[in-house]
């Protein structure tokens, strides 16, 4: 992701997402389902990989954190980076410079 923007509509959308405050997977994944009123849900094929190109890129950080039960999960805190060029996705008025958000 060398642009400095998010590159696509997941990026755009996990970004928004987490500008609220840290979540771990299952979490996001509720939180897309409520923006869209329960009529949008993201495959765990296209969330894990997003958030991990979007930890790569500078945009998140992730750690790992032990839960009730004894359960690990990782929980994603947008980072300057992240917030930054969600800013620019926003001001911008599209997503990679194509499409409008629908959710975020």
């Amino acid at each position: 992701m060398s642009t400095g923007a998010p590159r696509d509509h997941v990026d755009h959308l996990l970004l928004s997402v987490l500008e609220h405050g840290p979540l771990h997977g299952y979490a996001i994944v509720e939180a897309l389902r409520a923006r869209s009123a329960g009529t949008s849900a993201m495959a765990t094929g296209t969330l894990y990989p997003a958030l991990r190109r979007l930890e790569q890129a500078g945009y998140l950080t992730g750690e790992w954190a032990v839960v009730g039960g004894g359960l690990s999960r990782r929980t994603y805190r947008l980072t300057f980076s992240g917030r930054a060029a969600l800013a620019s996705g926003r001001s911008a008025g599209a997503i990679g410079g194509t499409r409008k958000p629908c959710l975020g």
